[in-house]
């Protein structure tokens, strides 16, 4: 029991070392974390007593990972609400739309190119079509564009993102963890995920005020007992009913953002969203020999690719309808370009249902690539859109439509 504690000692130590380092670069921890794992793990070496193979705690620094995607859903739910997608408006549905079903396709071309089966290529064209709100969202802040008139866009394309990522999830787990066969026991498992997903929307429009007379407990101790047990609770009976656990985090939090306790949860929760979230990274690097990693350099490289010229042609297309200049329609291709911890989330359902296992390296090289691509393309914003405004003039094109909109004036 000693060794197990200190062989998980010595994770969470690399696991700070590496956030530190992110933090210092100023750079997303995903890629870092997930580069820390790949480094250390079952082909790392001994060095006295300080074992950096982690065979003996991997099943349990797996579980902890497992916690930190309950989490990181969880507070997802928290974040999002019903109603937010009624007032989202017409600009944000289209938007969300054409991102989703542009990348989304383009994903199941790239799986049918690369001779993927199918089952393997609808969870490619899922992990291609899902952006990182975390990543996003740290940008936005560290560039200071929350002011700008396009994040309010980019911010509705990620939630509706995240719906998307909600219905995915829930259904692949009913097709997938179900291990229907006939088309009949498909659409029954579909049918059963998307049921309970629904059930849930139901119970958070309208039985918040049965909830919040319910989580009025003033001491925090007591709270936090009594939501994370609930959180463990649905989680896990969500597995039974072959809806993946991570979704039953989300669905919950969907349901607690409706209630009054809701910026209480959030608080509290807070921290082990990004303590569990960072173990969930550094255990996907685990789960990756680097040997295999060459296999698919090219499959990750092409997907990387595809995702930029998809993700940017839809945030051109979602900005110039929702009436943006072509600057503000630049940063939105461009800043919704990270993938990060929601991607591998689609990958592991795959690899959980015992999918290729060239998911694994694929997906980590993807993500790799696009975590560290993605903010230095936003970072270098300005940049790009003066050399794309050099070949395109947009700037005269729109000059050109002021002046007749004066003339007919």
């Amino acid at each position: 029991m000693n060794h197990l504690v200190f062989e998980v000692g010595t994770a969470l130590v690399l696991v700070a070392i590496g956030s530190i380092l992110a933090n210092k670069f100023k750079f997303s921890i995903i890629p870092f974390l997930i580069i820390l794992g790949m480094i250390v793990g079952p082909h790392a070496p001994k060095i006295g007593i300080i074992d950096f193979t982690f065979i003996g705690s991997n099943d349990i620094i797996q579980f902890l990972g497992r916690i930190g995607v309950l989490f990181l859903l969880f507070y997802l739910g928290l974040e999002f609400s019903v109603g937010k997608l009624v007032k989202s408006g017409k600009n944000i549905v289209i938007g969300g739309s054409i991102y989703v079903a542009l990348n989304f396709a383009l994903g199941i071309l790239y799986g049918i190119i690369i001779g993927m089966p199918w089952m393997e290529t609808l969870i490619i064209a899922g992990l291609l079509s899902v952006s990182s709100s975390a990543i996003v969202a740290k940008v936005l802040v560290d560039l200071k564009r929350t002011a700008n008139s396009e994040t309010e866009l980019i911010l509705g394309i990620i939630l509706f993102d995240d719906i998307f990522l909600a219905l995915f999830l829930t259904t692949m787990s009913g097709v997938l963890l179900a291990g229907s066969t006939s088309a009949l026991g498909i659409i029954t498992s579909v049918l059963i995920s998307v049921g309970y997903m629904l059930l849930f929307f139901i119970i958070a429009r309208k039985g918040a005020p049965i909830l919040n007379k319910w989580l009025n407990i003033k001491s925090d101790e007591i709270f936090i007992i009594v939501i994370f047990s609930i959180l463990f609770f649905v989680a896990g009976f969500s597995e039974t009913l072959h809806v993946a656990e991570a979704i039953g985090a989300l669905l919950l939090g969907l349901v607690f953002s409706e209630t009054e306790h809701r910026d209480r949860i959030e608080h509290l929760v807070v921290p082990f969203r990004d303590f569990f979230g960072a173990i969930f990274f550094f255990s996907f690097g685990l789960s990756i020999d680097p040997a295999t990693l060459a296999d698919a350099i090219w499959l990750a490289i092409g997907a990387a690719m595809l995702t930029i010229v998809g993700n940017f042609i839809a945030g051109m297309i979602s900005g110039r309808k929702a009436g943006l200049s072509h600057k503000a329609s630049t940063n939105i291709g461009l800043t919704i370009m990270a993938r990060g911890e929601f991607s591998i989330i689609v990958a592991n359902l795959g690899i959980t249902a015992g999918l290729s296992p060239i998911l694994t390296p694929f997906t980590a090289l993807y993500v790799l690539i696009l975590a560290i691509v993605g903010p230095l393309m936003t970072k270098e914003s300005k940049n790009i859109y003066k050399f794309l405004n050099n070949i395109f003039n947009w700037s005269k094109k729109q000059e050109t439509k002021i002046e007749v909109s004066e003339r007919s004036n």
